[in-house]
Protein backbone atom coordinates (compact mmCIF):
# COMPACT_ATOMS: atom_id res chain seq x y z
CA UNK A 1 0.00 0.00 0.00
CA UNK A 2 0.75 3.86 -0.78
CA UNK A 3 4.60 4.60 -1.93
CA UNK A 4 7.70 5.19 -0.64
CA UNK A 5 8.19 7.57 1.65
CA UNK A 6 12.12 9.11 1.71
CA UNK A 7 12.56 10.70 5.05
CA UNK A 8 15.42 13.38 5.66
CA UNK A 9 16.59 15.06 8.80
CA UNK A 10 19.34 15.94 10.07
CA UNK A 11 21.33 14.08 7.17
CA UNK A 12 19.65 11.19 7.70
CA UNK A 13 17.74 9.48 5.39
CA UNK A 14 15.35 6.34 6.04
CA UNK A 15 13.75 4.55 3.18
CA UNK A 16 10.32 2.48 3.70
CA UNK A 17 7.00 2.16 2.23
CA UNK A 18 3.88 3.17 4.27
CA UNK A 19 2.88 -0.82 4.22
CA UNK A 20 -0.74 -2.69 5.04
CA UNK A 21 1.10 -4.42 7.88
CA UNK A 22 1.92 -0.65 9.25
CA UNK A 23 -1.60 0.41 9.33
CA UNK A 24 -3.27 -2.91 9.84
CA UNK A 25 -0.93 -2.60 13.12
CA UNK A 26 -1.33 0.34 13.91
CA UNK A 27 -4.95 0.58 13.55
CA UNK A 28 -5.31 -2.73 16.43
CA UNK A 29 -3.18 -1.07 19.11
CA UNK A 30 -4.99 2.38 18.21
CA UNK A 31 -7.91 0.40 19.57
CA UNK A 32 -6.62 1.31 23.16
CA UNK A 33 -8.34 4.62 22.79
CA UNK A 34 -11.37 3.01 22.36
CA UNK A 35 -11.45 2.19 26.90
CA UNK A 36 -10.40 5.89 27.56
CA UNK A 37 -13.04 7.26 25.06
CA UNK A 38 -15.83 5.09 26.22
CA UNK A 39 -15.48 5.55 29.84
CA UNK A 40 -15.32 9.16 29.47
CA UNK A 41 -18.73 9.13 27.39
CA UNK A 42 -20.57 6.75 29.49
CA UNK A 43 -20.12 8.25 32.94
CA UNK A 44 -21.46 11.49 32.59
CA UNK A 45 -24.23 9.73 31.00
CA UNK A 46 -24.73 7.27 33.38
CA UNK A 47 -24.67 9.98 36.34
CA UNK A 48 -28.00 11.66 35.15
CA UNK A 49 -29.90 8.94 34.75
CA UNK A 50 -32.56 8.97 37.57
CA UNK A 51 -32.46 5.15 38.46
CA UNK A 52 -28.69 5.53 39.25
CA UNK A 53 -28.61 8.50 41.19
CA UNK A 54 -31.92 7.01 42.97
CA UNK A 55 -30.06 3.61 43.98
CA UNK A 56 -26.33 4.85 44.83
CA UNK A 57 -26.54 8.73 44.91
CA UNK A 58 -30.30 9.50 46.57
CA UNK A 59 -28.94 12.60 48.63
CA UNK A 60 -28.31 14.09 44.57
CA UNK A 61 -30.99 12.94 43.41
CA UNK A 62 -33.89 14.71 46.13
CA UNK A 63 -31.14 17.78 45.83
CA UNK A 64 -31.79 17.48 41.75
CA UNK A 65 -36.02 17.74 42.47
CA UNK A 66 -35.68 20.28 45.28
CA UNK A 67 -35.17 23.39 42.50
CA UNK A 68 -36.75 25.64 44.88
CA UNK A 69 -33.62 25.12 47.39
CA UNK A 70 -30.59 25.79 45.52
CA UNK A 71 -30.03 27.03 42.04
CA UNK A 72 -28.84 25.56 38.66
CA UNK A 73 -25.08 25.80 39.21
CA UNK A 74 -24.93 23.55 42.39
CA UNK A 75 -27.70 20.67 41.42
CA UNK A 76 -25.17 18.23 41.26
CA UNK A 77 -22.57 19.60 43.59
CA UNK A 78 -21.83 16.19 45.72
CA UNK A 79 -18.54 14.86 46.48
CA UNK A 80 -18.93 11.09 46.48
CA UNK A 81 -20.58 11.54 43.26
CA UNK A 82 -17.45 13.21 41.52
CA UNK A 83 -15.54 10.63 43.41
CA UNK A 84 -17.48 8.03 41.61
CA UNK A 85 -16.34 9.75 38.34
CA UNK A 86 -12.91 10.57 39.29
CA UNK A 87 -11.57 7.99 41.39
CA UNK A 88 -10.98 6.48 37.89
CA UNK A 89 -8.43 9.04 36.69
CA UNK A 90 -6.26 8.17 40.30
CA UNK A 91 -6.11 4.60 39.34
CA UNK A 92 -4.64 5.73 36.04
CA UNK A 93 -1.93 7.57 37.76
CA UNK A 94 -0.69 5.04 39.91
CA UNK A 95 -1.03 2.52 37.28
CA UNK A 96 0.88 4.31 34.88
CA UNK A 97 4.75 4.21 36.63
CA UNK A 98 3.81 0.14 36.62
CA UNK A 99 3.02 0.36 33.14
CA UNK A 100 6.15 1.98 32.21
CA UNK A 101 8.09 -0.99 34.03
CA UNK A 102 5.86 -3.37 32.57
CA UNK A 103 6.83 -1.76 28.66
CA UNK A 104 10.30 -1.17 29.37
CA UNK A 105 10.67 -4.90 30.32
CA UNK A 106 8.52 -7.42 28.73
CA UNK A 107 7.53 -5.09 26.10
CA UNK A 108 4.79 -2.93 24.66
CA UNK A 109 2.13 -5.71 23.73
CA UNK A 110 2.14 -6.83 27.42
CA UNK A 111 1.47 -3.56 29.01
CA UNK A 112 -1.88 -3.50 26.32
CA UNK A 113 -3.15 -6.53 27.26
CA UNK A 114 -2.65 -5.87 31.05
CA UNK A 115 -4.77 -2.51 30.36
CA UNK A 116 -7.11 -4.89 28.22
CA UNK A 117 -7.90 -7.22 31.29
CA UNK A 118 -8.12 -4.90 33.59
CA UNK A 119 -10.59 -2.57 32.13
CA UNK A 120 -12.91 -5.95 31.33
CA UNK A 121 -12.82 -6.60 34.97
CA UNK A 122 -13.68 -3.28 36.16
CA UNK A 123 -16.41 -3.10 33.40
CA UNK A 124 -18.04 -6.58 34.83
CA UNK A 125 -17.64 -4.73 38.26
CA UNK A 126 -20.00 -1.77 37.51
CA UNK A 127 -22.56 -3.37 35.16
CA UNK A 128 -22.78 -6.00 38.38
CA UNK A 129 -22.53 -3.48 40.91
CA UNK A 130 -24.88 -3.44 43.90
CA UNK A 131 -23.53 -1.09 46.04
CA UNK A 132 -21.30 2.44 46.04
CA UNK A 133 -18.31 0.46 47.09
CA UNK A 134 -18.15 -2.15 44.34
CA UNK A 135 -18.80 0.64 42.31
CA UNK A 136 -15.72 2.30 43.08
CA UNK A 137 -13.57 -0.72 42.84
CA UNK A 138 -14.48 -1.45 39.61
CA UNK A 139 -13.83 2.04 38.49
CA UNK A 140 -10.14 1.28 40.16
CA UNK A 141 -10.05 -1.82 37.50
CA UNK A 142 -11.02 0.80 34.95
CA UNK A 143 -8.20 3.29 36.03
CA UNK A 144 -5.75 0.11 36.00
CA UNK A 145 -6.44 -0.40 32.41
CA UNK A 146 -6.97 3.27 31.50
CA UNK A 147 -2.98 3.66 32.82
CA UNK A 148 -1.79 0.81 31.13
CA UNK A 149 -3.01 1.54 27.76
CA UNK A 150 -2.29 5.32 27.54
CA UNK A 151 1.19 4.48 28.53
CA UNK A 152 2.11 1.82 25.61
CA UNK A 153 -0.38 2.59 23.09
CA UNK A 154 0.91 5.86 22.15
CA UNK A 155 4.73 4.51 22.51
CA UNK A 156 3.45 1.52 20.25
CA UNK A 157 2.15 3.87 17.66
CA UNK A 158 5.25 6.32 17.37
CA UNK A 159 7.69 3.47 17.51
CA UNK A 160 5.77 1.18 14.67
CA UNK A 161 5.19 4.61 12.56
CA UNK A 162 7.36 5.93 9.55
CA UNK A 163 8.16 9.36 10.56
CA UNK A 164 6.11 11.14 7.62
CA UNK A 165 2.60 9.69 8.91
CA UNK A 166 4.12 9.13 12.60
CA UNK A 167 1.32 12.01 13.46
CA UNK A 168 -1.16 10.45 11.30
CA UNK A 169 -1.15 7.25 12.85
CA UNK A 170 -0.71 8.30 16.49
CA UNK A 171 -3.68 10.04 16.28
CA UNK A 172 -5.20 6.87 15.19
CA UNK A 173 -5.35 6.86 19.35
CA UNK A 174 -7.16 9.83 19.85
CA UNK A 175 -9.67 9.10 17.01
CA UNK A 176 -10.31 5.69 19.04
CA UNK A 177 -10.97 8.08 22.14
CA UNK A 178 -13.52 9.85 20.49
CA UNK A 179 -15.00 7.15 18.86
CA UNK A 180 -15.21 5.25 22.29
CA UNK A 181 -17.14 8.69 23.30
CA UNK A 182 -19.59 8.63 20.57
CA UNK A 183 -20.63 5.47 21.07
CA UNK A 184 -21.00 5.66 24.91
CA UNK A 185 -23.13 8.76 24.27
CA UNK A 186 -25.12 7.03 21.44
CA UNK A 187 -25.89 3.76 24.35
CA UNK A 188 -26.65 6.35 26.94
CA UNK A 189 -29.27 7.91 24.94
CA UNK A 190 -31.02 4.49 24.13
CA UNK A 191 -30.85 3.02 28.01
CA UNK A 192 -31.56 6.04 29.72
CA UNK A 193 -35.07 5.53 29.07
CA UNK A 194 -34.87 1.52 30.91
CA UNK A 195 -34.88 0.64 34.58
CA UNK A 196 -31.69 -0.52 34.51
CA UNK A 197 -29.96 0.88 31.55
CA UNK A 198 -27.23 2.01 33.52
CA UNK A 199 -26.07 -1.51 34.22
CA UNK A 200 -26.02 -2.03 30.04
CA UNK A 201 -24.31 1.04 29.40
CA UNK A 202 -21.44 0.30 32.32
CA UNK A 203 -21.33 -3.24 31.32
CA UNK A 204 -20.95 -2.82 27.69
CA UNK A 205 -17.33 -1.28 28.24
CA UNK A 206 -16.05 -5.14 28.55
CA UNK A 207 -16.71 -4.69 24.36
CA UNK A 208 -13.78 -2.97 23.72
CA UNK A 209 -11.48 -4.19 26.58
CA UNK A 210 -12.17 -7.70 25.24
CA UNK A 211 -11.22 -6.14 21.50
CA UNK A 212 -8.06 -4.83 23.14
CA UNK A 213 -7.29 -7.97 24.50
CA UNK A 214 -7.82 -9.98 21.59
CA UNK A 215 -6.06 -7.46 19.20
CA UNK A 216 -2.41 -7.15 21.88
CA UNK A 217 -2.68 -10.61 21.04
CA UNK A 218 -2.31 -10.71 17.34
CA UNK A 219 0.29 -7.44 17.21
CA UNK A 220 3.76 -8.05 16.83
CA UNK A 221 6.56 -6.04 19.23
CA UNK A 222 7.68 -2.75 18.09
CA UNK A 223 11.73 -3.17 16.86
CA UNK A 224 12.47 -0.77 19.03
CA UNK A 225 11.66 -2.42 21.85
CA UNK A 226 12.58 -6.01 20.80
CA UNK A 227 16.32 -4.37 20.84
CA UNK A 228 16.03 -2.66 24.11
CA UNK A 229 15.18 -6.60 24.80
CA UNK A 230 18.01 -7.46 23.58
CA UNK A 231 16.80 -9.35 20.46
CA UNK A 232 18.56 -8.31 17.76
CA UNK A 233 17.79 -10.34 15.24
CA UNK A 234 14.18 -10.81 15.14
CA UNK A 235 13.58 -6.53 15.36
CA UNK A 236 15.63 -6.31 12.27
CA UNK A 237 13.41 -8.99 10.49
CA UNK A 238 10.85 -6.88 12.18
CA UNK A 239 12.03 -3.57 11.11
CA UNK A 240 11.97 -4.61 7.25
CA UNK A 241 8.59 -5.68 7.35
CA UNK A 242 7.34 -2.55 9.05
CA UNK A 243 9.30 -0.34 6.14
CA UNK A 244 8.90 -2.78 3.49
CA UNK A 245 12.13 -2.82 2.35
CA UNK A 246 15.35 -4.56 3.02
CA UNK A 247 17.32 -1.59 3.06
CA UNK A 248 16.76 -0.76 7.09
CA UNK A 249 20.78 -0.65 8.04
CA UNK A 250 21.11 2.87 8.63
CA UNK A 251 17.62 3.03 10.42
CA UNK A 252 18.40 -0.21 12.68
CA UNK A 253 21.67 0.83 13.42
CA UNK A 254 20.41 3.98 14.41
CA UNK A 255 18.13 2.34 16.85
CA UNK A 256 20.68 0.32 18.30
CA UNK A 257 22.82 2.93 18.79
CA UNK A 258 20.18 4.28 21.04
CA UNK A 259 19.23 1.34 22.63
CA UNK A 260 23.09 1.27 23.69
CA UNK A 261 23.07 4.70 24.97
CA UNK A 262 19.40 3.78 26.92
CA UNK A 263 21.43 0.44 28.23
CA UNK A 264 23.93 2.65 29.83
CA UNK A 265 21.19 4.32 31.71
CA UNK A 266 20.53 2.83 35.51
CA UNK A 267 17.81 4.84 36.79
CA UNK A 268 15.80 6.17 34.13
CA UNK A 269 13.72 8.31 36.44
CA UNK A 270 16.20 10.00 37.62
CA UNK A 271 17.45 10.33 33.78
CA UNK A 272 15.14 12.56 32.93
CA UNK A 273 15.83 15.09 35.26
CA UNK A 274 19.02 15.80 34.06
CA UNK A 275 19.45 19.33 32.30
CA UNK A 276 19.76 17.94 28.80
CA UNK A 277 16.24 16.50 29.11
CA UNK A 278 14.68 19.38 30.33
CA UNK A 279 12.45 19.85 27.28
CA UNK A 280 11.25 16.60 27.27
CA UNK A 281 10.45 16.74 31.03
CA UNK A 282 9.04 20.25 30.39
CA UNK A 283 7.08 19.02 27.98
CA UNK A 284 6.19 15.69 29.07
CA UNK A 285 4.65 17.57 32.20
CA UNK A 286 3.38 20.80 31.37
CA UNK A 287 1.38 19.27 27.73
CA UNK A 288 -0.69 17.11 29.77
CA UNK A 289 -1.55 19.39 32.34
CA UNK A 290 -2.63 22.16 29.92
CA UNK A 291 -4.90 19.81 28.47
CA UNK A 292 -6.25 19.37 31.49
CA UNK A 293 -6.92 22.77 31.87
CA UNK A 294 -8.36 23.35 28.28
CA UNK A 295 -11.65 21.84 30.61
CA UNK A 296 -12.36 19.48 27.80
CA UNK A 297 -13.04 16.24 30.14
CA UNK A 298 -15.42 17.88 32.50
CA UNK A 299 -17.51 19.31 29.08
CA UNK A 300 -17.18 15.42 27.53
CA UNK A 301 -17.65 13.37 30.76
CA UNK A 302 -19.91 15.76 32.45
CA UNK A 303 -22.20 16.77 29.35
CA UNK A 304 -25.14 15.26 30.09
CA UNK A 305 -25.22 16.82 33.37
CA UNK A 306 -23.82 20.14 32.18
CA UNK A 307 -26.81 20.33 29.54
CA UNK A 308 -29.39 19.36 31.86
CA UNK A 309 -28.08 22.42 34.68
CA UNK A 310 -28.55 24.96 31.40
CA UNK A 311 -32.20 23.31 30.75
CA UNK A 312 -32.24 21.08 27.76
CA UNK A 313 -33.95 18.30 29.35
CA UNK A 314 -32.90 14.80 30.55
CA UNK A 315 -33.51 13.54 26.78
CA UNK A 316 -31.85 16.60 25.00
CA UNK A 317 -28.93 16.75 27.34
CA UNK A 318 -27.96 13.15 25.88
CA UNK A 319 -28.57 13.80 22.52
CA UNK A 320 -26.58 17.11 22.78
CA UNK A 321 -23.69 14.82 24.43
CA UNK A 322 -24.51 12.70 21.26
CA UNK A 323 -23.87 15.50 18.69
CA UNK A 324 -20.68 17.13 20.62
CA UNK A 325 -19.00 13.82 20.50
CA UNK A 326 -20.34 13.36 16.74
CA UNK A 327 -18.02 17.02 16.41
CA UNK A 328 -15.53 15.62 18.07
CA UNK A 329 -14.61 12.19 15.99
CA UNK A 330 -15.16 14.77 12.79
CA UNK A 331 -12.88 17.27 14.05
CA UNK A 332 -10.03 14.41 14.36
CA UNK A 333 -10.18 13.79 11.19
CA UNK A 334 -8.99 16.94 10.37
CA UNK A 335 -5.89 16.42 12.68
CA UNK A 336 -5.54 13.19 11.09
CA UNK A 337 -4.99 14.52 7.59
CA UNK A 338 -3.20 18.26 8.47
CA UNK A 339 -0.62 17.50 11.24
CA UNK A 340 1.97 15.57 9.22
CA UNK A 341 1.06 18.08 6.06
CA UNK A 342 1.17 21.73 8.48
CA UNK A 343 3.00 20.22 11.11
CA UNK A 344 1.88 20.34 14.61
CA UNK A 345 2.03 24.08 16.17
CA UNK A 346 -0.23 25.48 13.43
CA UNK A 347 -3.03 23.02 14.95
CA UNK A 348 -2.38 24.03 18.58
CA UNK A 349 -1.89 27.52 17.88
CA UNK A 350 -5.33 27.61 15.78
CA UNK A 351 -7.30 25.19 17.97
CA UNK A 352 -6.22 27.56 21.15
CA UNK A 353 -6.91 30.66 20.05
CA UNK A 354 -11.19 28.80 18.84
CA UNK A 355 -11.25 27.42 21.98
CA UNK A 356 -10.74 30.86 24.01
CA UNK A 357 -13.02 32.83 21.60
CA UNK A 358 -15.48 29.98 22.24
CA UNK A 359 -15.25 29.89 25.98
CA UNK A 360 -15.97 33.49 26.48
CA UNK A 361 -19.15 33.19 24.11
CA UNK A 362 -20.55 30.38 26.26
CA UNK A 363 -19.45 32.23 29.66
CA UNK A 364 -21.15 35.37 29.02
CA UNK A 365 -23.99 33.34 27.35
CA UNK A 366 -24.21 31.60 30.87
CA UNK A 367 -24.01 34.83 32.37
CA UNK A 368 -26.17 36.57 30.77
CA UNK A 369 -28.73 34.12 31.50
CA UNK A 370 -28.36 32.51 34.54
CA UNK A 371 -26.64 35.55 36.59
CA UNK A 372 -25.12 34.83 39.96
CA UNK A 373 -28.20 33.16 41.75
CA UNK A 374 -28.30 30.86 38.70
CA UNK A 375 -31.60 31.43 38.47
CA UNK A 376 -33.02 30.71 34.68
CA UNK A 377 -33.02 28.72 31.48
CA UNK A 378 -32.64 28.94 27.94
CA UNK A 379 -35.51 29.18 25.18
CA UNK A 380 -34.90 26.46 21.68
CA UNK A 381 -32.94 29.42 20.04
CA UNK A 382 -30.45 30.56 22.62
CA UNK A 383 -30.03 26.78 23.75
CA UNK A 384 -29.37 26.23 20.38
CA UNK A 385 -26.46 28.80 19.82
CA UNK A 386 -24.97 27.81 22.70
CA UNK A 387 -24.77 24.14 21.49
CA UNK A 388 -23.27 25.46 18.53
CA UNK A 389 -20.58 27.37 20.59
CA UNK A 390 -19.71 24.12 22.62
CA UNK A 391 -19.36 22.28 19.58
CA UNK A 392 -17.27 24.42 17.86
CA UNK A 393 -14.97 24.64 21.13
CA UNK A 394 -14.95 20.69 20.78
CA UNK A 395 -14.09 20.65 17.65
CA UNK A 396 -10.92 22.63 17.73
CA UNK A 397 -10.13 20.63 20.85
CA UNK A 398 -10.30 17.54 19.12
CA UNK A 399 -8.10 18.93 16.00
CA UNK A 400 -5.65 20.31 18.57
CA UNK A 401 -5.04 19.55 22.19
CA UNK A 402 -6.77 16.35 21.96
CA UNK A 403 -4.64 14.29 19.21
CA UNK A 404 -1.23 16.52 20.08
CA UNK A 405 -1.17 16.24 23.61
CA UNK A 406 -0.89 12.39 23.01
CA UNK A 407 1.25 12.60 19.89
CA UNK A 408 3.91 14.87 21.42
CA UNK A 409 4.71 14.05 24.43
CA UNK A 410 5.10 10.29 22.83
CA UNK A 411 7.84 11.22 19.72
CA UNK A 412 9.94 13.48 21.51
CA UNK A 413 11.87 11.10 24.02
CA UNK A 414 14.25 9.18 23.12
CA UNK A 415 14.41 5.78 24.07
CA UNK A 416 16.51 5.68 27.31
CA UNK A 417 13.55 7.96 28.46
CA UNK A 418 11.05 7.16 26.82
CA UNK A 419 8.81 4.83 29.46
CA UNK A 420 9.52 7.23 32.03
CA UNK A 421 8.84 10.42 29.85
CA UNK A 422 5.56 8.59 28.96
CA UNK A 423 4.62 7.69 31.95
CA UNK A 424 5.11 11.02 33.39
CA UNK A 425 2.82 12.41 30.60
CA UNK A 426 -0.08 9.74 31.76
CA UNK A 427 0.61 10.43 35.48
CA UNK A 428 0.31 14.30 35.00
CA UNK A 429 -2.59 13.72 32.81
CA UNK A 430 -4.64 11.39 34.86
CA UNK A 431 -3.71 13.51 38.29
CA UNK A 432 -5.06 16.53 37.04
CA UNK A 433 -8.40 15.03 34.76
CA UNK A 434 -8.77 13.40 38.79
CA UNK A 435 -8.49 16.52 40.12
CA UNK A 436 -10.42 18.90 37.72
CA UNK A 437 -12.89 15.98 37.60
CA UNK A 438 -13.16 16.16 41.28
CA UNK A 439 -13.50 19.42 41.74
CA UNK A 440 -15.47 20.34 38.94
CA UNK A 441 -19.32 20.76 40.24
CA UNK A 442 -18.14 22.41 42.74
CA UNK A 443 -16.00 25.09 40.99
CA UNK A 444 -19.26 25.07 38.53
CA UNK A 445 -21.24 25.97 42.20
CA UNK A 446 -18.89 28.74 43.30
CA UNK A 447 -17.39 30.18 39.95
CA UNK A 448 -20.34 30.29 38.27
CA UNK A 449 -20.10 30.91 34.75
CA UNK A 450 -16.73 32.40 35.78
CA UNK A 451 -15.64 29.03 35.40
CA UNK A 452 -15.80 28.87 31.47
CA UNK A 453 -13.51 32.44 32.08
CA UNK A 454 -11.30 30.32 34.07
CA UNK A 455 -10.38 27.58 31.75
CA UNK A 456 -10.29 30.09 28.73
CA UNK A 457 -7.66 31.89 30.61
CA UNK A 458 -5.54 28.98 30.90
CA UNK A 459 -6.00 28.13 27.37
CA UNK A 460 -4.54 31.88 26.51
CA UNK A 461 -1.47 30.97 28.95
CA UNK A 462 -0.76 27.30 27.06
CA UNK A 463 -1.69 29.00 23.43
CA UNK A 464 1.58 31.78 24.61
CA UNK A 465 3.17 28.55 25.69
CA UNK A 466 3.30 26.74 22.68
CA UNK A 467 3.75 30.16 20.08
CA UNK A 468 7.52 30.71 22.36
CA UNK A 469 8.68 27.30 23.28
CA UNK A 470 7.15 24.33 21.58
CA UNK A 471 9.47 23.62 17.92
CA UNK A 472 7.74 21.85 15.03
CA UNK A 473 8.77 17.87 14.98
CA UNK A 474 6.85 16.91 11.79
CA UNK A 475 8.91 14.23 9.97
CA UNK A 476 11.67 13.64 12.21
CA UNK A 477 12.64 10.28 13.51
CA UNK A 478 12.22 9.82 16.71
CA UNK A 479 15.43 9.17 17.57
CA UNK A 480 16.71 11.88 15.79
CA UNK A 481 15.15 14.54 17.82
CA UNK A 482 17.95 15.74 19.20
CA UNK A 483 18.64 18.08 16.34
CA UNK A 484 14.92 20.08 16.71
CA UNK A 485 16.02 20.74 20.13
CA UNK A 486 19.54 21.80 19.25
CA UNK A 487 18.11 24.30 16.63
CA UNK A 488 15.70 25.79 18.81
CA UNK A 489 16.82 29.51 19.83
CA UNK A 490 15.57 28.32 23.92
CA UNK A 491 16.45 24.99 24.21
CA UNK A 492 19.56 24.68 22.46
CA UNK A 493 21.44 26.04 25.50
CA UNK A 494 20.28 22.43 27.72
CA UNK A 495 21.50 19.69 24.58
CA UNK A 496 25.38 19.22 24.91
CA UNK A 497 27.06 18.91 21.43
CA UNK A 498 27.98 14.88 21.93
CA UNK A 499 24.10 14.66 21.94
CA UNK A 500 23.73 15.28 18.36
CA UNK A 501 26.13 13.88 15.59
CA UNK A 502 28.94 15.53 14.93
CA UNK A 503 27.75 16.29 11.18
CA UNK A 504 25.31 18.25 12.62
CA UNK A 505 27.79 20.24 14.62
CA UNK A 506 30.02 20.73 11.41
CA UNK A 507 26.94 22.08 9.50
CA UNK A 508 26.13 24.52 12.29
CA UNK A 509 30.17 25.68 12.27
CA UNK A 510 30.28 25.94 8.62
CA UNK A 511 29.94 29.89 6.94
Amino acid sequence: MAGGAHIETGGRHYEGEVTAFVLITCFVAAMGGLLFGYDLGITGGVTSMEPFLVKFFPTVYKQMLDDSSTNQYCKFDNQLLTLFTSSLYLAALIASFFAATTSRMFGRKPSMFLGGLFFLIGALLNGLAVNVEMLIIGRIFLGFGVGYCNQSVPIYLSEMAPAKIRGALNIGFQMMITLGILGANLINYATSRHKNGWRVSLGLGAVPAILLCVGSLCLEETPNSLIERGQHVKAKTMLQKVRGTNNVDEEYQDLVDASEAASKVENPWKNITQRKYRPQLTFCSLIPFFQQLTGINVIMFYAPVLFTILGFGNDASLMSAVITGGVNVLATFVSVFCVDKFGRRILFLEGGIQMLVCQIVVGVMIGLKFGLNGQGSFNKGEADILLVFICLYVAAFAWSWGPLGWLVPSEICSLEIRAAGQAINVAVNMFFTFGIGQIFLSLLCHLKFGLFFFFGAWVLVMTIFIAFLLPETKNVPVEEMNYVWKSHWFWNKYIPDDSVPPAYNSSKAAP
